[in-house]
């Protein structure tokens, strides 16, 4: 098999959630270009529906769907929706997600928050993996990659929702491939510091240095980083790798703060 044909996604349908902005979108764009048909979802269905006009440049089919994956009859019309229109389903991202990172002292939490935070990153991710393994198993070519985060194998002061949700992700990563094989991937990526409109509200030029002082490539990362990555587990290119998590983070190894 060639190159190309290892990273094509042709005929394949893809599932992105947060898919609005930043990696998500990124991520669609990449399947889309690789000729995945692309399913973009997001909180904000407008940004779903400019992402999936965009992904049709590409020359396949797109769809923006409003989805909020806090609400699981959102995630299963997600799913049904997608099936409807399309057939099938072969690639999922579980890429939306979010909490307080930077701001959840111990003192502060409440099982409120906790569940929250815990339901964007880790089980709504689950719920969307049971609904369509099904359907992958069907088709009989199944990609799951779920974001995860640096900060699931690091730490850093008053991250220990977030953090532990995303390492969390790392380990249902693993589960989920051995459950679901032979027939279904699942693989997980840990994200660093990448330059999105989340990173942006946060960011101040000291902390800025304070981060590429501990890079190696001395760069924060562009959601093309990312997007590479979410392609290569999506494909064919990684047909003999599953229950893995590869950190894209510029060579960080040590603490975040």
């Amino acid at each position: 098999m060639s190159i190309k044909e290892k990273y094509d996604l042709t005929g394949k349908v893809a599932i992105i959630t947060g898919a609005g902005d930043g990696i998500g979108k990124a991520s669609a764009l990449k399947l889309a270009e690789a000729g995945a048909i692309v399913v973009c979802s997001d909180l904000n269905e407008e940004k779903a529906k400019i992402t999936a006009e965009e992904s049709k440049k590409f020359g396949v089919d797109a769809l923006g769907v409003k989805c909020n994956v806090l609400q699981e009859e959102d995630l299963n019309n997600l799913v049904d929706i997608t099936v409807k229109t399309f057939g099938k389903v072969n690639i999922l991202v579980n890429n939306a997600g979010g909490g307080g990172a930077g701001r959840e002292s111990i003192e502060s939490l409440t099982l409120e928050y906790i569940t929250r935070t815990y339901t964007l990153n880790l089980f709504s991710g689950l719920i969307l993996t049971k609904l369509c393994a099904p359907h992958m198993k069907a088709d009989g070519y199944g990609s799951i990659v779920n974001i995860s985060s640096m900060s699931a194998n690091m730490v850093s002061h008053n991250m220990i929702i977030y953090g532990s949700s995303k390492a969390a992700v790392n380990q249902a990563t693993k589960y989920a491939a051995y459950d679901l094989g032979p027939e279904i991937r699942v693989n997980a990526i840990g994200p660093g510091a990448i330059k999105t409109h989340a990173l942006g509200t946060v960011l101040t030029p000291e902390i800025e240095a304070k981060m590429l002082a501990k890079t190696p490539l001395k760069r924060l990362g562009d959601v093309e980083d990312i997007s590479m990555a979410v392609l290569y587990f999506a494909s064919p290119a990684s047909a003999w790798t599953s229950g893995q998590v590869i950190y894209v983070n510029g060579g960080g190894t040590q603490e975040l703060d």
